[in-house]
């Protein structure tokens, strides 16, 4: 298998064009930052989810990543990562991460680093690998989720690694969600076959040689022949799906 640690500044040039603030899901961020005025955005990537009405610091490690914030019109993000922030203690009122904690190369210290640096609410939207791979996806893509729910920590981890008090929130996903990790086209399939689509997610870029192009050809055969929509094509009247996506909020 390939490094699981995806190369942002490699294959994340279009990234932008993916994966973008679904508002429905924005929601939920927003309500749970409360009254915070200062946010710290760690794992920033292109700016998804961050606040417009506060005052926002980003934190990206990626040149890439960093150059398709400006076409977002997102603020510049600050060269550091996760494990070393470059903040006093309690210098936010909140902090995010945005589905970026599975990329991290120490995850506690990650955490503890976020929580070091913020007042009162931690906010860490990731996916719960317990509940990875409970739809279609596991007929036509299962080692791809093996991947997965091998990359993602586990929803305690994460809680016990910030102490303090903690929620979980399962977040429904709408079914034009523009937000394009692989769950948000629960009932539109065809989008799998988009190169571009794939290039968005990044667990594509870390299967052994050959496997992208046989779990595609899969799902491409039955959704030509029709076999996907005999089986699955419920899917494509469900107006929102709960899948794995979880908000943690953590506060000291």
């Amino acid at each position: 298998m390939k490094n699981q640690s995806y190369n942002y500044d490699e294959q994340g040039q279009n990234y932008s064009g993916y994966r973008r603030t679904d508002p429905r899901i924005e929601e939920y961020v927003y309500n749970a930052l409360g009254s915070a005025k200062s946010v710290l955005n760690v794992g920033a990537g292109t700016g998804s989810y961050e606040p417009k009405d506060r005052y926002v610091v980003a934190v990206e490690p990626s040149s890439v990543m960093r150059s398709q914030r400006q076409h977002a019109e997102r603020v510049p993000a600050v060269i550091a990562t996760a494990e070393s922030l470059p903040f006093d203690d309690d210098s936010f009122d909140a902090s995010m991460a945005m589905v970026t904690v599975h990329h991290w190369s120490d995850l506690r210290k990650g955490l503890q680093e976020l929580r070091r640096v913020t007042k009162d609410q931690v906010l860490i939207l990731t996916f719960d690998p317990e509940a990875i791979g409970g739809y279609w996806n596991t007929d036509y893509f299962p080692e791809l989720i093996e991947v997965e729910r091998a990359r993602f920590p586990t929803i305690d981890y994460i809680r016990k690694s910030l102490g303090g008090k903690s929620e979980v929130q399962e977040i429904p996903l709408p079914f034009d969600c523009v937000d394009g990790f692989q769950e948000a086209f629960y009932g539109r399939p065809e989008a799998f076959l988009k190169k571009e689509v794939r290039l968005s997610q990044s667990v594509w870029g870390v299967l052994p040689e050959g496997m992208e192009e046989k779990l595609i050809q899969r799902l491409a055969d039955d959704l030509k022949s029709g076999a996907w929509d005999e089986k699955h094509g419920h899917y494509r009247q469900k107006p929102t799906f709960i899948g794995s996506l979880r908000l943690i909020i953590a506060r000291p």
